[in-house]
């Protein structure tokens, strides 16, 4: 049993009420043909012709309780006092690349295949990071899904990715913003000074924009520490930027890609060289690892993995996860055959780490996600409207 209720596996809900249900939700709203989302349905978004999505990096909806003694703005909707707050989930892995694909795109990971944080090319067996990918493979062929963004345009919606300026030519970048114009911002009122500029441009507009100072937080100083905190009030003050700024006929939604556990357990690949016997690399990362086995040795890995991590983690085979509906309803053979051979999902506050080819740091991270747990997988959705 896990030792709080917040470390208890929670399953997605596509279809309902995932990352990837918020812009179809928002094209719905601005009128823009094709699928839509299921969120917030009667007339809360009734007369909206400019939406804005700012999405805020590490934001679980289990950690509002705590942010809200570092931001009065987050405390009131937490609370209920301001706007409308709704529990949604993640998509899995509840990462950052797979999670700003399911929203960008508006579809599951299975769908649109940016699957894991780091995977295998099936073709040339390297393995790309999606958070750092540069090069090969090809962006438009590796995820060749039209994006929210470009439905958007080609309906007549003006779109903007306010961020980091650094992001603006990697891969991930160009395979899942595109259609939208690029507005470099970096600090929190530039980013709300951004979204509110971004707003009114033409008759309809939709904006994307994202923060990660949260996240960044959490991973190298741990949830509730006073860094931690800190980065809460940083990013509340573009959460008061931008209401003071929106225009009457706009929206705001304001959500996270994931939530995060401080990791007190660790397995050390690189102290553990019997447990790469079979194995020829190792995607993932720490809260849900992928393991590529040689051909013919799937069984053997798997003995010698569950032998290593008892009861701290569950393993599976591709079908077995495939299965469970984690990646979606509807998983592709391209994206299948992208996840590994087996999939190690960790539970309570246990990681794999010390994997070839990871920075040394990645093992040392104290906040981390990935994994199935309440406390990764859900996320909020709070909306406001003028009025």
């Amino acid at each position: 049993m896990p030792s709080s209720p917040h470390l208890a596996p929670v399953q997605p809900a596509y279809g309902t009420g995932t990352l990837a249900d918020i812009m179809p939700t928002a094209l719905a709203a601005l009128g823009v043909p094709g699928p839509s989302g299921t969120l917030l349905r009667g007339t809360e978004l009734d007369g909206v012709r400019r939406v804005a999505v700012l999405l805020l990096d590490g934001f679980g909806y289990h950690l509002l309780g705590q942010a809200a003694q570092a931001s009065a703005t987050v405390g009131a909707i937490h609370h209920g006092e301001l706007g409308t707050l709704t529990p949604i989930t993640a998509t899995v892995p509840s990462s950052t690349p797979i999670s700003l694909a399911s929203l960008a795109c508006g579809m599951p990971p299975g769908v649109h295949g940016i699957i894991g944080f780091t995977v295998r090319v099936p073709d040339s067996g390297d393995l790309v990071t999606h958070i750092r990918w540069d090069g090969a493979p090809d962006p438009e062929t590796w995820q060749p899904q039209p994006t929210c963004f470009e439905r958007a345009t080609a309906d007549g919606v003006v779109c903007t990715v306010v961020s980091n300026g650094v992001f603006r030519d990697t891969g991930l970048t160009r395979a899942i913003y595109r259609g939208a114009d690029w507005l470099p911002a970096v600090a929190p009122h530039e980013v709300a000074e951004g979204t509110v500029a971004a707003l009114a441009r033409g008759d309809r507009s939709l904006v994307y924009a994202y923060l990660n100072e949260v996240d960044t937080a959490g991973h190298f100083h741990g949830i509730g520490s006073p860094e931690w905190l800190e980065s809460v009030a940083k990013v509340s003050e573009a959460i008061d930027g931008i209401l003071s700024g929106l225009p009457r006929d706009a929206a705001l939604f304001v959500t996270a890609d994931h939530g995060m556990v401080n990791v007190t357990d660790r397995l050390h690949v690189d102290e553990r060289p019997d447990l790469l016997h079979g194995v020829e690399s190792i995607g993932g990362d720490g809260r849900m690892r992928y393991l590529y086995t040689a051909p013919g040795a799937t069984e053997e890995v798997r003995q010698a993995w569950t032998d290593a991590v008892g009861d701290r983690a569950e393993l599976l085979d591709r079908d077995e996860a495939v299965d469970r509906g984690w990646f979606g309803p509807e998983v592709t053979a391209r994206s299948r055959e992208r996840i590994g051979d087996l999939v190690v999902a960790c539970k309570d506050t246990f990681a794999v780490v010390g994997v070839e080819g990871e920075p040394p740091h990645v093992a040392r991270l104290i906040g981390q996600h990935g994994g199935l747990t309440a406390a990764e997988m859900a996320i909020p959705l709070w909306t406001y409207r003028m009025g």
